[in-house]
């Protein structure tokens, strides 16, 4: 397993199931700065406080489209 860093996030790929969301986080030279399983209620409120800029990425299926609506009320995603 990668070396887990404290740098800031900039891409954040999440694998979302009903129970548990699989999040991997990276910073900006791709190394690694969290990976690890959250409830949907966490990480709904871990990514209020990414920092603006940072990417998203989740697999395309009808949850998808119910966290991308939360999220956008948050103010995490754009457009």
């Amino acid at each position: 397993m990668a070396k887990i860093t404290r740098a800031p996030i900039a891409r954040v790929g999440v694998d979302l199931s009903k129970r548990l969301f699989q999040v991997h986080a990276v910073d900006r030279a791709g190394r690694v700065v969290l990976a690890k399983s959250m409830s949907p209620e966490r990480f709904f409120a871990w990514c209020a406080e990414l920092p603006a800029g940072c990417a998203l990425a989740m697999e395309a299926c009808g949850g998808a489209h119910h966290v991308a609506r939360r999220l956008r009320l948050l103010g995490s995603m754009r457009g």
